[in-house]
């Protein structure tokens, strides 16, 4: 395996009201030297912000706002604004983020010149519950653990539970003249492709849904993914294809056990899988991953490429933001062995 080195813990929870609980799950995006994170920051009761901060080269923090630059003001978002994702697509930065208002989850987004001032757009996709959902599922060809997760939360959210959809990110380019957005409905990774996002109707759904084995992109299939898996940082673009670092939870032995994964998708069709490890690419293993607001967790949202080492940060212990490094050609090379 390709040796991964943790740079440890790179910003910490505040005494301040809107993160004092813990900051986590950043979006990140390089622009010359630096890396502007927007991150995930929460406050008593589980209410959340996204805090913002700025680092020169990898690593130093060296500017972080004393208040969040993004809160709720819809009442899809009312109870948080949650795990950020940020690309630049053709001069504009798109920053999607999950809006949860205390029952449901939606995927939202906001966009920006310049990093400085962003405006809300508003929710991606219609609502549209479990029990609509499986209606279409029957259409297609799904493993039986979709329908075990529409059980699962109809009966801990409630029978109108909406489908419960995260993980968005878009890729940091247009493919085939489409915006392509990441995207994740239990239990694996699925991308879908429009051209304009009002484009994206419930009838665009209901179809996409009815087809949904078809957009998935990448599949629980080792043994710690033995839960599910769900997208992480932006995909990554490089010569030998475009470079995918994700979640997966295994929930075999001591409960949930978040790990980071890598995967190499092809180019030109992403949905074509090049590579895909058969080991964590990094685990918890320090002390600060294994034992915070949630246990045992490593989330990466976000990575920057800086010289030879690509850098992924990730959120601890759902209580500290951390990064790890690794050498990027040493990783493809692992993903695409027959290279060497």
């Amino acid at each position: 395996m390709v040796k991964v080195r943790k740079e440890g813990i790179i910003l910490r929870p505040r005494n301040l009201a809107f993160e004092k609980e813990g900051v986590l799950n950043p979006a990140c995006i390089k622009v010359g030297n630096e890396v502007h994170m927007f991150y995930r920051a929460v406050a008593k009761g589980n209410h959340s912000t996204i805090g913002y901060c700025k680092l020169e080269g990898p690593l130093k923090v060296v500017d972080r706002l004393n208040k969040p630059v993004f809160v709720p003001k819809y009442s899809y978002e009312k109870h948080g604004i949650e795990d950020a994702r940020i690309v630049e697509i053709e001069g504009t930065y798109y920053l999607t983020y999950i809006g949860y208002d205390g029952k449901n989850v939606r995927i939202a987004y906001a966009t920006s010149e310049d990093l400085v001032i962003f405006r809300k757009r508003g929710v991606i996709l219609p609502d549209i519950t479990y029990d609509n959902a499986e209606d279409h599922f029957r259409y297609c060809q799904l493993k039986e653990r979709y329908y075990l997760f529409e059980s699962y939360f109809k009966e801990t959210v409630g029978k109108d539970a909406l489908l419960w959809n995260k993980d968005a990110f878009f890729f940091p380019k247009k493919i085939n003249g489409k915006f392509a957005l990441v995207h994740r409905i239990l239990p694996d990774i699925q991308v879908m492709y429009f051209k304009d996002f009002k484009d994206l109707t419930m009838q665009y759904w209901e179809k996409y849904l009815r087809t949904l084995d078809t957009h998935v992109v990448l599949e629980s299939k080792h043994w710690y993914e033995t839960r599910n898996i769900g997208g992480g940082c932006p995909p990554i673009e490089t010569d030998k294809g475009w470079l995918m670092i994700y979640h997966a939870v295994d929930d075999m032995d001591r409960g949930k056990t978040y790990r980071a994964g890598a995967a190499l998708l092809d180019k030109k069709n992403p949905n074509k899988v090049i590579g895909h490890l058969h080991e964590p690419l990094f685990s918890p293993d320090e002390k600060w991953e294994c034992k915070g607001t949630v246990n045992r967790v490593v989330f990466p949202t976000g990575a920057a490429v800086f010289g030879k080492r690509l850098y992924i940060y990730y959120g601890a212990a759902d209580k500290y933001i951390a990064a790890v490094s690794v050498n990027l050609k040493s990783l493809l090379d692992e993903l695409v062995p027959d290279e060497r």
